[in-house]
């Protein structure tokens, strides 16, 4: 059930990422700003040839490689069930969702529409799937350091038994 409803949310998150990156790109034009929360963040519209802060720019395919190994090593650990515990189960699929947003623009649109800004400190723009890896990457570091071994660790036997063997 767990898993159904973060199943869910990472759907819907990737679905809102898709529709506000339409929404961006028929109603503000290439370049353009827009008030979103003034002084804090406006609305731009960029295309992002490459990943974080433009690096590996104009290596499309390579990206969408990249993120698809990603997102499969992460669906694979939520598919065995090697992550059980809800933080770390949110976290994996936060980072499918993104992942998936970003790997659907690249192979549609040979980049990935970029569409917040923020104004008090100078950072790149970027969109909801973007937020949702970071979110989703600092979640899963959490879970890691914290929660991962009193919940979800697999006990490894050494071989060392009390047990007499014939």
């Amino acid at each position: 059930m767990l898993y159904a409803i973060f199943a869910a949310l990472g759907a819907a998150l990737l679905a809102l990422d898709q529709w506000f990156k339409h929404w961006i790109t028929v109603n503000l034009p290439l370049g353009e700003t827009r008030p979103f929360l003034p002084g804090f963040m406006q609305l731009r519209t960029v295309h992002n040839y490459g990943a974080a802060w433009s690096s590996f720019s104009g290596m499309r395919w390579l990206l969408v490689a990249v993120t698809c190994c990603i997102v499969l090593a992460v669906a694979a650990a939520l598919i065995r069930r090697t992550v059980r515990h809800p933080f770390g189960v949110a976290a994996g699929f936060l980072i499918i969702s993104g992942g998936l947003g970003n790997i659907i623009d690249r192979v549609r649109l040979g980049y990935v529409v970029d569409m917040f800004e923020l104004q008090f400190i100078s950072y790149p723009v970027f969109n909801i799937a973007d937020c949702c890896i970071v979110c989703g990457c600092i979640m899963g570091a959490v879970y890691y350091l914290w929660l991962y071994e009193k919940y979800d660790k697999k006990e490894v036997s050494n071989g060392d038994s009390d047990t007499p063997t014939e």
